[in-house]
């Protein structure tokens, strides 16, 4: 048998994981008929098959786990050694992927990654921006950034940005003047409110805290969206309450198109963390960001 590429080999374990041509080769940036080919060559030189293909499904054969058993270690201690390479350079080189919410894309994430990438121009930073949770290793990720109630215990955590963030409720001086504006998260049940849908489907419901009192309502819709620009300038436009991070409101704050509403129940809660698994092994790019972000901390 000809010496099997390790190229075909890593394609291979791609696939494996991801159980989805489609998906393996987006995370690896390459084309679904390029894997595909690399799978028909694998399997050819093999004398195997090593995935059961429908046109819903791509499933490993018998051969094909005990395969990635066998290959996944061995794939790992490789990984391992090349990049045990990045510690001879003077700064490390590769990239680095992360998953990360919207609002940390929009406002926290974009002046750190500035700082970040002129001190390490050998990394490519790589940003998905999701709002809801996922595993960072099977998406192809290295590390996410998400809120300390959204975190797994097995995850290390490390800060990034702002310690502390707000939620304030806010509207157009118009919508006040017509419609008045509510002294309690009760009275928002008799006003036009503008409200967030995740990707998921799911639509935020409103939760208030002042002292010992928590209250969390489901408050009536004038606009439903994914988008918090089309929130924000729904808002200014005097079409309804609008109810989200302050950062994304803050423009819109300080010019007067909008004005804090109900300031006695603006909601603070700890500003987001980086995680990654726990683990021995930790890319250079990734350890180089580690390192970056807490030393930030310590100079704030």
């Amino acid at each position: 048998m000809n010496q099997l590429p390790l190229a075909d080999l890593d394609a291979f374990a791609a696939v494996a994981r991801a159980q989805n041509f489609r998906a393996a080769a987006k995370l690896r940036g390459v084309s679904a008929s390029a894997l595909s080919e690399a799978m028909r060559r694998l399997e050819a030189r093999l004398g195997v098959r090593l995935f059961n293909r429908t046109t819903r499904s791509v499933t490993l054969t018998e051969a094909g786990r005990r395969l990635i058993e066998r290959l996944s270690p061995v794939l790992s201690e490789v990984e391992t050694a090349l990049d045990d390479i990045n510690s001879f350079r003077d700064t490390p080189v590769g990239r680095l992927k992360l998953d990360v919410p919207g609002i940390v894309a929009r406002c926290i994430l974009p002046p750190i990654a500035v700082r970040f990438l002129s001190a390490y121009p050998g990394i490519t930073l790589e940003v998905s921006a999701n709002d809801s949770f996922v595993d960072v290793l099977a998406e192809g990720c290295d590390a996410g950034v998400r809120y300390e109630e959204s975190l797994q215990q097995d995850m290390i955590a490390v800060p990034i940005g702002p310690r502390e963030q707000r939620f304030v409720v806010a509207a157009s001086p118009g919508y006040v003047a017509e419609h008045g504006a509510p002294a309690h998260p009760r009275d928002l049940m008799q006003h036009r409110c503008i409200l967030h849908r995740f990707a998921s489907g799911r639509v935020l419901h409103w939760t208030f805290e002042r002292g010992e009192e928590r209250i969390t309502i489901h408050p009536p819709a004038r606009l439903v969206a994914e988008a918090n620009e089309m929130e924000v300038a729904a808002a200014v436009a005097g079409l309804g309450i609008v109810c989200t991070f302050e950062d994304f409101l803050q423009p819109a704050l300080s010019t007067g198109d909008l004005v804090v509403i109900m300031p006695d129940w603006i909601q603070t809660f700890s500003g987001p963390f980086l995680y990654y698994p726990s683990r021995t092994y930790m890319p250079a790019p990734l350890r180089a960001f580690v390192d970056f972000l807490r030393a930030d901390q310590t100079r704030r």
